[in-house]
């Protein structure tokens, strides 16, 4: 449909007739203009004509949505299927796995419309309120799944005595269920009790509420809080793991006398001691347990899981908190680097995982067999 009958009559596009779709952009961002600082041909590639750059950046983003999904929802139905698999640690996996997907199908399609639009909404307050509540309570939610991993690899490596299987259930459980209410709440509190807004008409702008209180309990209870639990947790798991090491290099195979006996008495090292009558021997065997090798395993899955949630989503956590609290005006290209950087742990968090699971390859090629 033409718009030349909105523009003055001097106008090229009522001169040429809108020949083509050129004049749709230049009317849209001649009316926008004077709404707002920004318009459609702040995001490069909007405008006239779509740069090779730009469709590049759009397929892949694209591609990132589609592997998101797809990858969470392989992990889950592997869950789904294996019977093994319906016990902790799988039903953490499971929890981070719906997140993610919930992400990859709610979130990150209409963020990608977003981006398209020059970052402007078009699809009215409704819309926008649904779409800001998902973000924030499915990304939320994959934050403190990853810290419950965390959590629960953490007790399993110190206190694997105590942390019996009916004890890991029950833990298991409580942390399943107060990640997803504590996700709901900081989702569904501007929209329940009008704390910030996050629909503008007059600017068509749908962003998470700036409200600098609401910014700072969101911020903190989305992020800041679980960043310093995993980072704490991995400081634990990396101090045991050290002093078991150290512990194990101390127990060597070491022939001794009675008199070199009396010294290391006196030095109070804890040693495994035979006696046989003239000669003592300590011993321990050389080479990591089964127990050992998969604690080993299971602190560097940790590691990289940690790792690659920090790097995703510090970026844009500490413009989320600087932007609203000191009025910083950041361009919307580094807003979109960083939340779809973020967006992209809901792409590794399974990848990880699975990585470093002999389990859930297994379970993967039977499901592919069993399919064809």
């Amino acid at each position: 449909m033409c718009l030349c009958r909105t523009l003055p009559s001097a106008h090229p596009c009522v001169m040429n007739r809108c020949p083509n779709y050129t004049c749709f952009f230049t009317s849209a961002s001649a009316e926008s203009n004077q709404t707002g600082p920004s318009s459609l041909r702040d995001l490069p590639g909007i405008g006239p004509s779509l740069s090779v750059f730009s469709v590049l950046v759009v397929t892949l983003l694209a591609m990132l949505v589609v592997a998101t999904f797809l990858w969470n929802i392989l992990v889950l139905a592997t869950i789904l299927r294996v019977r093994t698999f319906h016990r902790v640690p799988h039903n953490l996996v499971a929890s981070m796995a719906i997140s993610d997907v919930m992400v990859a199908a709610l979130v990150m399609p209409l963020s990608l419309v977003h981006e398209l639009s020059g970052r402007r909404w078009w699809l009215g307050r409704l819309l926008c309120q649904v779409w800001i509540s998902c973000d924030v309570l499915c990304c939320t939610a994959s934050i403190w799944n990853v810290t419950a991993i965390a959590l629960d690899r953490y007790w399993s490596i110190t206190r694997h005595l105590e942390y019996t299987l009916r004890t890991r259930r029950r833990i298991s459980n409580i942390m399943i269920t107060l990640t997803w209410l504590l996700s709901a709440t900081i989702s569904l509190t501007p929209v329940l009790f009008g704390w910030g807004e996050t629909y503008s008409e007059g600017n068509m702008e749908c962003q998470v509420s700036q409200e600098p209180s609401y910014t700072i309990f969101s911020t903190f209870g989305a992020f800041y809080l679980p960043l310093c639990v995993v980072l704490f947790v991995y400081w634990k798991i990396y101090k045991a793991a050290k002093f078991r090491i150290g512990s194990r290099k101390s127990n060597s195979i070491t022939p001794i006398t009675p008199e070199a006996l009396e010294v290391r008495e006196a030095s109070q090292q804890p040693q495994m001691v035979f006696t046989a009558r003239h000669a003592t021997v300590t011993f321990q065997t050389d080479g990591d347990t089964w127990r050992e090798q998969k604690e080993k395993k299971a602190a560097l899955m940790v590691g990289i899981l940690i790792g690659v949630f920090v790097l995703c989503w510090i970026p844009f956590f500490i413009t989320e908190l600087i932007n609203p609290l000191c009025s910083c005006n950041i361009p919307p290209i580094w807003k979109s680097i960083f939340l779809w950087l973020g967006y992209s742990n809901s792409f590794f968090n399974p990848l990880i995982y699975t990585a470093f699971n002999k389990n859930y390859n297994n379970a993967f090629k039977t499901l592919f067999l069993r399919q064809q």
